[in-house]
């Protein structure tokens, strides 16, 4: 999942906007020009015996674009029935331009990335179609992946989405300064994770255990830790971050700043920048983060994030999956993107080679994908992550929250006070 794709989906993860981040995961800051494999305009649907033509959008235009791309590749090598033509748009106007697509006939995608959290918002304007029996003929099975995504997608008993990967918020270390301060483990819980960003800490050279970020990614953060907290964002007919449970956490993440184990008025990426330069022990971010820390010769360490609140394992996650348009009829079409959905569903090793851990349990079962560390750590959350709140137009009700949040972490304001004003300003929303 893509650093720069889930800037653009800015509130919580999923903002149609949509994550353009996960440099490594959905689009990094190396975003590219968008542009993938052209379709061939020569060759039809394959009715005449012809190479049936598929068309398959994605916002991979981070540094994991050429991962997809190597596999639909490999895919069309490998028989001559069906051709994927695989095409990138820019992932910060990806949605814009699919909603634009899927409003005509022109040049519309057979087949998309999307990630979960739109789905339902998809799903209500009527513009997916389910995929039971499209997976039922391929032979695709829903055991055969992951439950969390496939639970959310499944939208009064019909299956929307195929999971591609899951991208948990996950803890990523400094080993060098791990060992510097005679820390031999990653802290699980909160009381190790405060002994260690204390023991980290060392204002003299400029080294901190933990910079807060106080913008992104805090739309991963937040959740995480109001949900372990035992708090929730939606209680079912409202919204319920300034809570006791909520406001505790915020006041836990500022408490970092009045101890002087973090600077206190991070600018956006300061976290990641300090991280690069070996002056921050601990961040909190995405599998997306990989190759840039791979690139920047970093040694590194990836680890579940720590049980800070009181109440559960939790951790918010975001998720790629396959979705077809709703108006889609042509049979040879669907009969190849079901061969090509089969076919990732066991041959996903370069997408996880991007940093991403794979949401097909015969991939997560491997030796091969066993013997990527980090990938492999990233998948050790499953059994616990959770999504945004599959509310519709959840999106613009939570976007007051970052910026109320970041008043409160900056220290404008009081934790509840700025949990009540973000409260009031989504309850205004859902009235417009």
């Amino acid at each position: 999942m893509m650093k720069k794709v889930y800037k653009s989906l800015s509130s919580m993860l999923l903002m149609l906007a949509v994550v353009a981040l996960v440099a490594a995961g959905c689009g990094g800051k190396d975003a590219g020009s968008g542009n993938g494999s052209a379709p061939d305009t020569n060759a039809g649907s394959g009715g005449g015996g012809g190479t049936t033509q598929i068309l398959f959008w994605s916002p991979f235009s981070g540094s994991d674009g050429p991962f997809m791309k190597k596999i639909v590749d490999q895919y069309n090598a490998s028989q001559d029935q069906y051709k994927v033509n695989f095409v990138i748009q820019p992932n910060g106007e990806y949605y814009k331009q699919l909603d634009v697509a899927l409003s005509s006939s022109k040049e519309r995608p057979d087949l998309m990335i999307m990630h979960v959290d739109t789905v339902p918002t998809y799903v209500n304007k009527g513009q997916l179609q389910p995929l039971d029996d499209i997976a039922a003929s391929a032979g695709i099975n829903k055991e055969d992946y992951v439950e969390a995504p496939v639970e959310y997608a499944t939208i009064d008993g019909k299956w929307y989405e195929i999971p591609l990967d899951i991208h948990p918020l996950v803890m990523y270390y400094n080993k060098d300064l791990f060992e510097q301060a005679g820390i031999q483990n990653p802290p699980t819980n909160r009381e190790e994770f405060e002994s260690a960003v204390e023991k980290l800490t060392d204002k003299d050279k400029g080294v901190y255990g933990y910079v807060l970020p106080t913008l992104w990614p805090q739309q991963f953060i937040f959740p995480t830790l109001v949900w372990q907290n035992g708090g929730e964002l939606w209680n079912g007919s409202d919204v319920a971050y300034n809570s006791p449970e909520a406001v505790e956490m915020v006041q836990w993440m500022r408490s970092l700043v009045d101890k002087g184990y973090s600077p206190g008025n991070v600018q956006q990426d300061g976290e990641n920048t300090l991280f690069l330069q070996g002056k921050n022990a601990i961040q909190f971010n995405g599998p997306w983060m990989k190759s840039q820390f791979d690139e920047a010769g970093l040694n590194y360490g990836v680890a579940p994030v720590p049980q800070i609140g009181k109440a559960k394992q939790a951790v918010f996650a975001g998720s790629h999956g396959f979705v077809i348009p709703k108006d889609l009829a042509d049979e040879n079409k669907i009969a190849g993107i079901g061969d090509f959905l089969k076919y990732v569903a066991t041959n996903s090793m370069d997408w996880a080679a991007s940093g991403q851990a794979l949401a097909a349990k015969p991939m997560l079962e491997s030796e091969e994908f066993k013997q990527l560390e980090v990938q492999n750590n990233i998948a050790s959350s499953f059994s616990y992550v959770q999504f945004a709140p599959n509310v519709l137009n959840w999106g613009t009700i939570s976007e007051p929250i970052w910026g109320e949040l970041n008043n409160a972490l900056l220290g404008k304001k009081d934790a509840q006070q700025a949990m009540d004003d973000a409260a009031a300003k989504s309850r205004q929303a859902m009235k417009n």
